[in-house]
């Protein structure tokens, strides 16, 4: 299956596999079919390839009747970067998800210097037709110089080819509204973590199904812009993770937010 959302024009749902990393190491097919079956249609893929290997993986991704949105790796950049092409290659993965360190947004200079190695990932990944997405944590919104946000430096200084994957969450905890910064973006952004919770701490923060927290989702999702995945991911939980993926599921497809796939009507015994 290819990354691009067909017929309807709403961006898909998807699952960031950090959300299930323990119960996909254990059962990967298992794992992926509950997915589905839970009406998700496609999966970012995090510490998977390095425990099961990359065919492994996206065989199991296409018999689950999922699609690979995007690889959560390292930039392809330095001594590993022909390593990681190919990892990503053989899965099939066609954009490839990163992100800097934090205390490389503690000056311009600092960002600069970052900038390097995204970009030089950027060229060796389109030659081998791949995008790069650049994925951002809350330091980036946080810190600013002379009035400006280090996540506008950011953009200014990235290759044109490297795309965005924003998570709403953590540019809330850096300060930003994510509706305006995807109306800025505009058809750079293509992939949106999904996540919910008190955005109060970026260490300790338990989060909550989708809906549930402090996020104004109606608002970001209608946001108009390039988006083509909306992808789920809970990093830490009080409750059952695929208990929250269902609420977070139910809640997104039920206020027509997102698309998602058909689930199965309950039977007598789960009624």
């Amino acid at each position: 299956m290819t990354e691009t959302a067909t017929q309807d024009a709403r961006p898909a749902l998807g699952v960031m596999m950090y959300t299930v990393l323990a119960q996909a190491r254990a059962d990967l097919e298992g794992t992926l079919a509950r997915l589905a079956a839970l009406g998700y249609l496609g999966i970012e893929t995090y510490g998977l390839v390095e425990h099961f290997g990359p065919a492994r993986v996206r065989d199991a991704i296409a018999a689950a009747g999922l699609t690979l949105t995007s690889a959560h790796t390292p930039f392809p950049a330095g001594k590993d970067a022909e390593r990681l092409l190919d990892e990503n290659e053989e899965l099939g993965a066609r954009t490839l998800v990163w992100s800097m360190e934090r205390e490389e947004f503690d000056s311009p200079e600092a960002i600069r210097r970052g900038v390097q190695r995204v970009n030089e990932a950027a060229e060796n990944a389109a030659a081998r037709g791949m995008a790069i997405a650049y994925h951002n944590h809350f330091a980036e919104f946080a810190n600013t110089f002379d009035g400006r946000q280090a996540y506008d430096l950011l953009l200014d200084a990235l290759d044109e080819r490297v795309v965005v994957e924003l998570d709403a969450y953590w540019a809330v905890m850096g300060g930003a509204d994510p509706a305006e910064v995807l109306a800025r973006l505009g058809s750079r952004a293509r992939l949106l973590h999904v996540k919910d919770g008190p955005a109060v701490s970026y260490e300790e923060d338990v989060m909550v199904p989708i809906g549930e927290g402090r996020i104004d989702w109606e608002r970001t999702l209608t946001t108009p812009s390039g988006l083509q995945w909306h992808i789920v991911e809970l990093e830490r939980l009080h409750l059952d993770t695929f208990e929250a993926l269902r609420r977070s599921h139910d809640h997104l497809t039920g206020r027509g937010l997102t698309r998602g796939g058909d689930v199965p009507a309950p039977t007598e015994e789960q009624a």
